[in-house]
């Protein structure tokens, strides 16, 4: 589900808090501070769906209150509550494990109610709604486009919506687009995530081995990147650029399947969008020599970091 792009984001966001830190790490900090920023695109993930879901089940509430009403008209008791039924919105209910994660993350106790219901009444004033309700039938692809459309039509390009997900969520930026993907696919086959492993086994175990990595060769690392840097104090580097650096040197060494190239190109995308204006080219520049003198010298002999004491 998580990209391996998504993982050194979180890697790097974890070795920047120990940096950070002015007393010692505690043992397995690192691995807590690693599985919260995972939590937290869980949390995203869940909301965003969470709240498709309601803007859906809208219908229903919308019809109660104005069939409630001291002296309703006619249009107050036959409001249109097909949506509220819609077929794939309900196999998302009844998902073993989206309820699982509804009662841990509990998405309903934050304060949405006047936006969903801002939403839904932006929802009822367009023409694909109005052509989805004045269908009789329940094709599954009409089932399924509403749902689409109340996320990518009505929700994302919503100023309101944005700005209440970024208070809510410090990791909106970086997860965003990889999270909308996840909706997207969930909505088109509800029940077919398992919320409770948001992250696979093996994508787990490469990003504690790149963190711990990392912490345990620091030396190893920097004895490479050191001498690379001419000019420049180490003291003054930006703090990003630098753990940036160690860990692609960390993958040069100690990761087999990762080709090196791949390495490189990742990190630089990585240093320009986190860090300084000038850090894709300096990053770039640090990690190819490297990685030329390592191939040079025939030191590329890729080995888990557990095997090499």
């Amino acid at each position: 589900m998580i990209s391996r792009r998504n993982i050194r984001v979180k890697v790097m966001q974890t070795l920047y808090t120990l940096e950070a830190q002015e007393q010692t790490v505690k043992p397995g900090e690192h691995v807590r501070i690693l599985q919260k920023h995972f939590d937290q695109t869980r949390q995203l993930l869940i909301y965003l769906i969470y709240f498709v879901t309601e803007v859906a089940r809208y219908a229903e509430t919308d019809s109660r209150i104005r069939s409630s009403k001291y002296i309703p008209n006619e249009q107050d008791l036959n409001v249109n509550i097909k949506l509220a039924g819609n077929e794939y919105l309900w196999k998302i209910l009844e998902d073993a494990s989206w309820q699982k994660a509804m009662g841990v993350d509990k998405p309903h106790l934050q304060d949405n109610n006047e936006l969903i219901k801002r939403l839904y009444q932006e929802l009822v004033t367009t023409e694909e709604y109005k052509q989805y309700i004045s269908e009789a039938g329940r094709e599954k692809k009409t089932e399924k486009a509403i749902l689409e459309f109340i996320f990518t039509g009505l929700m994302l390009p919503n100023a309101l919506f944005e700005n209440h997900v970024e208070e809510l969520f410090t990791n909106w930026d970086d997860d965003g687009e990889m999270v909308c993907q996840l909706v997207m696919g969930y909505i088109n086959k509800p029940q077919s995530l398992n919320f409770q492993e948001i992250i696979s086994k093996d994508k787990w175990e490469f990003a504690k081995g790149l963190l711990q990595t990392v912490m345990d060769k620091k030396d190893v690392l920097m004895d490479l990147i050191k001498p690379k840097l001419k000019n420049w104090d180490p003291e003054r580097i930006a703090t990003l650029d630098m753990i940036l650096m160690q860990m692609g040197v960390s993958e040069f060494l100690y990761f087999e399947t990762i080709p090196p190239k791949v390495t490189i190109n990742e990190y630089i995308d990585l240093a320009k969008e986190y860090s300084t204006p000038q850090s894709g080219q300096f990053v770039n520049g640090i990690l190819d020599n490297i990685h030329k003198d390592l191939v040079r010298d025939e030191k590329m002999h890729k080995i888990n970091f557990k095997a090499n004491p």
